[in-house]
């Protein structure tokens, strides 16, 4: 199997998306800042991953999430994840 993981930064709140076979091992890549484009903003925490069943529909859903539309909708799911999650504390 193939993932496409979103990371999220505890430092600056920021995301990361990247694709790999073995999303734990990525996670504690990036968190041990054995990743050039991460290490300035470890830790990590994994905000969701998606499957496939081959590395080329992963990249390809990778780069998705990396273009406007994806970003567009990336920020679309967190805000209404993120309120929904602030009316259950009430």
């Amino acid at each position: 199997m193939h993932y496409v993981y979103v990371l999220q930064s505890l430092k600056d709140h920021g995301t990361y998306v990247g694709s790999t076979n073995d999303v734990q091992r990525r996670l504690d890549e990036h968190n041990a800042g054995r990743s050039g484009s991460t290490k300035h903003r470890a830790p990590f925490t994994i905000l969701f991953i998606e499957e496939f069943q081959s590395s080329p529909e992963a990249k390809r859903r990778e780069q998705w999430w990396k273009s406007g539309a994806g970003r567009r909708k990336m920020k679309e799911f967190f805000v209404k994840r993120r309120s929904e999650s602030d009316e259950r504390q009430y």
